[in-house]
């Protein structure tokens, strides 16, 4: 099959190597432009050692990338690891359209950052989608879908890495057999199960002490590695990584610090405990130990 690769970072590449090992033709690759002084991108890096033309714009509704694309003669473009927009002139220049992976199980979870939001809401089952464009933001019908258990303890990182971008590599090998076979499904998304939400950024990722614990951990994880969950500490915003919840009331107000280990601290919640191994300030990110002893953090402190 002629396929159009449109993505980005390691998530790309991987694809890219799954196509070609199915043995279908990659006849282009589709980046972003390269960040000045940044490294290159691992999806464009392969593409040229293979000798597979790169494209790199900074928007796809030009009429030269229309005009690139239809010039192709495509059967299929794959979306991977995509946020721009790309217009229907575009995504329909194909013969059989173009399919997108999609973190998430849609219609729930629509949006640039739907793992977050699956954690912060505390979604035991998750998974992902590949689904065929259309016009709207992960609206288009579904070509397949696979569940993923989302264990106590997965951050935003752990979920992805781990998980869904293994099974998303599979899942497009799959999705592209199925549209060589004949008649793929089609199914449309049932709107009155529609979310959708706005990227998760530092609006959303404030600490509040006082939510109950489970809440509360659920966000932590949720926005790790980013954006980062955020509390203040001596008038300058810290950031939590790499934390456990641990059950069981404590006495302390939620936010205090009640003991300081040597690779976590411990900072009471409301209904439970939460230890912290990995903080960020205004430098890097560090221990939680560490962080305390740069900052004068000590047991009896409250953040927030």
């Amino acid at each position: 099959m002629r396929i159009i690769l449109i993505g980005q970072a390691a998530f790309a590449e991987k694809t890219l190597d799954k196509l070609l090992s199915k043995g279908e033709e990659v006849l282009a690759v589709f980046c972003f432009p390269d960040a000045p002084g940044g490294k290159i991108d691992p999806v464009k890096q392969r593409a040229l050692q293979l000798g597979i033309p790169v494209h790199q714009h900074k928007t796809l509704k030009t009429p030269e990338v229309i005009e690139q694309f239809v010039s192709l003669e495509a059967d299929l473009a794959i979306l991977a690891f995509v946020s721009q927009i790309i217009p229907p002139p575009v995504f329909n220049a194909p013969r059989f359209g173009s399919i997108c992976y999609h973190p998430s199980l849609l219609p729930k979870y629509r949006g640039r950052t739907a793992i977050n939001w699956a954690l912060i809401r505390g979604e035991a089952v998750t998974g992902l989608t590949i689904f065929w464009l259309d016009k709207g933001i992960d609206t288009g019908p579904i070509l397949l879908q696979k569940e993923v258990r989302v264990d106590p303890n997965d951050t935003t990182g752990t979920l992805y890495f781990n998980k869904l971008f293994p099974m998303g590599i599979e899942a497009i090998g799959e999705a592209v057999d199925l549209i060589k076979a004949g008649n793929p499904p089609r199914i449309v998304q049932d709107e009155s199960k529609a979310t959708y939400d706005p990227p998760c950024g530092d609006e959303h990722a404030k600490i509040d002490w006082s939510k109950p614990a489970n809440e509360l951990y659920n966000l932590i994880r949720g926005c790790d590695p980013q954006p980062g969950a955020h509390s203040i500490w001596q008038g300058k915003r810290v950031r939590i990584f790499d934390a456990r919840l641990r059950a069981g009331d404590v006495s302390a107000a939620p936010g205090e610090v009640i003991a300081i280990g040597a690779d976590e601290i411990a900072v009471a919640l409301e209904g439970g405990t939460l230890a912290v191994k990995r903080m960020r300030g205004e430098g890097g990110k560090i221990s939680a130990t560490e962080f305390a002893e740069q900052v004068d953090l000590k047991v009896g402190d409250r953040l927030g």
